[in-house]
């Protein structure tokens, strides 16, 4: 079994939300909408209570809902493909894929009153000093309010994400994703996995018309999709705002965030096209994750200038050393119609 940490919970009038020390992770979070219908729309990985969960890299040993990444996606050896600059791994600034506190435990501070408060120191020879982050429930709604507190310790240059993960209905189509058609869109320059089926660096003028590897195209608004697959796709120049129609258990999720300091939106289609352990071709999850990045290829990319933005959009995010860098976000769900 994998070994639990530390969590914490709160309950409210609207709900009960917890977090768990490893990552900062949300944990299974329940909200009771003004209809009293109760939901639960974070997702938790399938093996997350399985036997050999302590071999996994930190941030999959219980990969659950929602956290910081600090920086965002990870460096490796690779060649995106034309137009895109290389990395390599043996020079990368953090090793951890979505950063250190991804992959290791947070400490809660314990004077929070009616709200979870935790925090991480980074490495000494790391850029970024610390983390603190404040999980509060709106106590008239079924929302959860969300800072991050970024202490710098030396001039450096990020990409930046947050990491929403959410729990997909069983039936095929069944979770509309709310994003305006006046939202432009890219696929990820190289193969996800090998079981991927969208073509590579293609520009999407809407986002969701997909060009697929075989030919064709796919409107990818309704999710799970009929295909085994693992996919991104970034949402480029986004309002600060989206939302998730479930419509099989009748809620919406909308989420907010800042887009001077997110300006895309990556979507990770998790449908259970990764076969090897622990995926075993079973999960199924969508992310919604606001990033300031080059999808999830790391520091040396989302630095350096790249297809996305030489259209004028932040791939990473300047930091002076002694700056405390503050961004806030917020997750509300809502009663909506069943089909």
């Amino acid at each position: 079994m994998t070994k639990l940490g530390e969590a914490r919970s709160l309950v409210w009038q609207h709900g009960v939300v917890s977090v768990e020390d490893l990552g900062g992770q949300l944990g299974p979070t329940l909200f009771v909408l003004p209809d009293g219908q109760q939901v639960a729309p974070f997702h938790v990985a399938p093996w997350a209570d399985e036997p050999g969960g302590e071999e996994l890299p930190g941030i999959l040993k219980r990969l659950r809902g929602e956290w910081p990444c600090v920086p965002f996606g990870a460096d490796a050896d690779r060649a995106p493909g034309d137009g895109w600059p290389g990395s390599q791994a043996a020079t990368t600034l953090d090793p951890f894929p979505h950063g250190f506190s991804s992959n290791n435990s947070w400490r809660f501070e314990t004077d929070a009153d009616g709200s979870i408060v935790l925090s991480i120191d980074y490495p000494e020879d790391h850029p970024i000093r610390g983390l603190r982050r404040t999980v509060t429930p709106d106590p008239n709604s079924a929302t959860i309010d969300f800072t991050l507190e970024i202490d710098v310790r030396a001039d450096c240059t990020l990409p930046l994400g947050l990491h929403p993960s959410f729990r997909l209905p069983a039936k095929l189509g069944a979770m509309r994703i709310e994003v305006g058609s006046n939202v432009a869109g890219m696929t990820f320059p190289a193969p996800v996995d090998a079981s991927s089926i969208f073509s590579q660096g293609a520009l999407l003028e809407p986002w969701h018309h997909v060009p697929l590897v075989g030919g064709g195209q796919l409107d990818v608004r309704q999710v799970p999709l009929a295909h085994a697959t693992e996919e991104l796709v970034q949402l480029l120049d986004m309002p600060g705002r989206a939302a998730l129609w479930n419509s099989a258990e009748g809620y919406r999720v909308r989420l907010s965030w800042n887009p001077e300091h997110y300006p895309s939106a990556l979507l990770w289609f998790s449908n259970r096209g990764r076969t090897f352990a622990p995926w075993n071709g079973r999960h199924l999850a969508l992310g919604l994750e606001p990033i300031c990045a080059a999808f999830d290829l790391g520091q040396q990319v989302s630095a350096a200038e790249n297809p996305i933005s030489r259209r004028g959009i932040a791939t990473a995010r300047s930091f002076r050393a002694g700056e405390n860098f503050i961004t806030k976000y917020r997750i509300e769900v809502e009663p909506a119609d069943v089909l």
